[in-house]
């Protein structure tokens, strides 16, 4: 999203090379990604959005090379997000004896077109097994 600014202050070449998530995980990393909230509104499905289709404001592509799969990225917010803060034993995945947070979304972001992904809404957010929030509620 920031993908002009970027372009603007340090030339389309590095632009190009900002957050080089695909090398990290091309090299054997689990990489993750995040909203920068309170600086950025809280979206994960934006944040899902930008790490696959890498589109700035103005519709540049802004290091296409380094573009993950809607898989990949989902994988950043959830089971490597986890593990980074040394969760995964509790969060990240939905799997027996875990503590069962999850969210249902408006549409499955692995099967609708990339660029739609951030139109998805979260209908439901479950909590240690609990509903907490439930969209028109």
């Amino acid at each position: 999203m920031l993908g002009d600014w970027y372009k603007e202050i340090i030339g389309d070449s590095l632009a190009m090379q900002i957050s080089p998530i695909k090398t990290a995980l091309n090299m054997g990393m689990q990489p993750t990604s995040h909203t920068d909230a309170p600086v950025a509104f809280p979206n994960l499905m934006m944040v899902m959005w930008a790490t696959v289709n890498r589109v700035s404001r103005s519709g540049a592509v802004i290091g296409a090379n380094e573009r993950l799969t809607p898989y990949e990225a989902l994988k950043t917010i959830t089971i490597w997000g986890a593990r980074q803060h040394f969760e995964e034993k509790n969060k990240g995945s939905l799997t027996v004896g875990k503590l069962g947070d999850m969210v249902v979304l408006s549409e499955n972001p692995l099967k609708i077109d990339p660029m739609k992904i951030k139109d998805i809404v979260v209908l439901e957010t479950i909590k240690e097994g609990k509903s907490i929030y439930k969209k028109g509620s």
